[in-house]
């Protein structure tokens, strides 16, 4: 099959094509209401293009549309479900330039180091999942001799995904990939702010898959949101962002006894115990902080806990390292470090800078704003690694969702892991030691739902992905998310006698 969506690595040209449109039922279409809201790049202040205004009308058409189209979906046999997937996956890495590009545009995250990586994991995702289409396989139950006791997998039928704004590709890829695999359809609910990108792989892959099994639309959470989570004909609810919004989501889809999938965001530890591999935990620092995308990751490093042998030689590298990342435009080669998502998360972030000096905190800022007068109006801030700041202020427990990090120095063993599961959040954690019997100990004790030994690599396909306390519920990236969270069980018996 060749695309007829000619490709368009003008990020700027491709906003203002997409402007104003949901994509309905394998359609191009405007919101009922007519309305659109801007979208802004965040490194210049400028506005780019506009997205539909969803509303309850919008959703109303989306879900009906996938409720008619699931009904087919489902009935085609797994492994065809699984060969148009992969077929989306490939187109989708063919288009990896320009979503990149776009992506950038609309987030203000970096092109180099961030968006061009993320357009590849999407399409590795759907790649990854069209594979996995035969695995959609039950049980032979030995419950009696007379009786032929299977069980098999079925989808739940209409699923609402609602994705955050920091990796929109990556996190919409690891909800619909195995949601419609599983031969469910989806209506996906984009962030406001990025939106773009999204409905541009929507578009992609509605040239290969039958109309109504992909939905996307745009729009604000108490108009668009609310209205796909409580909608009659959506059966199943996945959502990623904040944890008060996951909150409501939970209590909406509990009234209506349908599942749902969370994940809520983190606090995530880091543990570099003195007989580290120093320039190596510098390294997984830097990434894990995620400097590169201005700490706008669930899975940043917040809290780094290095022992006091080492510490200040570490803060040391850590500062000279953020300080050799340039920051500047996204969409230029040599740009390290993007923007800010917004101006209202940039104040947020500021105000817990101001927090933690004003906690007594010592605000070490890293890198330089970059000095091109086109960029004066930009989402830029540097980033920020605290020392001496107590355990108990705000920039400490609180998940800031920017590039902010506290680092804390540790003698003993048992204090330092106390710590780091001192914290409502139970997403990721890292542990850096060359003793195994270190590391096999504090991993088995360390309460995350995804932690690493000396490395820090971000989610990706077939890496099982979610956490525990008020990090979330269920899981992502893996088989077992496509199993246990978007179908269902059945259990057959046949009396043989």
């Amino acid at each position: 099959m060749v695309s007829k969506i000619s490709q368009n690595t003008d990020p700027f040209s491709l906003a203002k094509e997409l402007s104003g449109f949901h994509l309905i039922d394998g359609e191009m279409v405007r919101a009922a209401s007519g309305k659109t809201f801007d979208v802004v790049n965040p490194a210049t202040g400028e506005k780019v293009g506009e997205a539909a205004a969803g509303d309850a009308a919008d959703v109303d058409r989306a879900a009906t549309a996938a409720a008619r189209a699931q009904k087919a979906w489902k009935a085609m046999p797994a492994r065809e479900r699984g060969k148009l997937v992969a077929e989306c996956g490939r187109r989708l890495t063919e288009r990896v330039e320009e979503l990149g590009r776009l992506v950038a545009l609309e987030t203000g995250k970096a092109l180099r180091t961030e968006s061009r990586v993320e357009a590849s994991v999407l399409a590795d995702a759907f790649i990854f999942y069209g594979g996995l289409a035969s695995e959609l396989k039950g049980e032979s139950v030995p419950f009696n001799p007379d009786m032929l006791t299977v069980t098999v997998r079925e989808p739940i039928g209409v699923v609402g995904a609602i994705i955050p704004w920091n990796v929109p590709l990556m996190l919409m890829a690891l909800k619909i990939a195995p949601a419609i695999v599983a031969g469910n359809t989806v209506v996906v609910k984009s962030a406001e702010e990025a939106p773009l990108t999204v409905l541009r792989v929507c578009q992609i892959m509605n040239e290969v898959l039958p109309p109504g099994v992909f939905n996307i639309l745009s729009g604000f959470g108490p108009e668009c949101g609310a209205p796909l989570v409580s909608h009659p004909a959506v059966n199943k609810i996945t959502f990623t962002g904040s944890v008060e919004t996951g909150k409501i989501v939970s209590k909406a889809a509990a009234d209506k006894l349908i599942p749902v999938t969370l994940e809520l965001g983190g606090k995530s530890p880091m543990i570099v115990f003195a007989d580290a591999d120093l320039e190596r935990a510098v390294a997984g620092a830097v990434a894990g902080v995620r400097f590169t995308r201005q700490g706008q990751s669930c899975t940043a490093s917040s809290r780094i806990y290095v022992h006091a042998d080492i510490h200040d030689e570490f803060v040391a590298k850590l500062k000279a390292k953020a300080d050799a990342m340039k920051m500047g435009d996204p969409l230029d080669e040599a740009t390290d470090i993007g923007t800010i998502i917004s101006r209202d998360q940039l104040e947020k972030v500021q105000g817990y800078i101001q927090k933690g000096i004003d906690a007594g905190g010592t605000a070490n800022a890293c890198s330089a704003l970059p000095e091109d007068p086109a960029l004066k109006k930009g989402l830029f801030i540097q980033p920020v690694i605290f020392t001496d700041i107590s355990a108990d202020a705000p920039p400490s427990r609180e998940e800031i969702f920017g590039p902010v990090t506290c680092v804390f120095k540790f003698t003993d063993y048992e204090e330092v892991l106390a710590a780091a599961n001192d914290s409502v959040f139970g997403l990721a954690a890292t542990v850096w030691t060359n003793d195994l019997k270190t590391a096999m100990d504090a991993t088995r004790r360390l309460e995350a739902g995804f932690v690493q030994v000396n490395q820090n690599l971000v989610v990706q396909p077939n890496l099982s992905y979610g956490g525990i306390k008020q990090s979330g519920l269920g899981k992502e990236a893996s088989l077992e998310a496509m199993l246990e969270h978007f179908t269902h069980k059945k259990t057959i018996i046949f009396n043989m006698k």
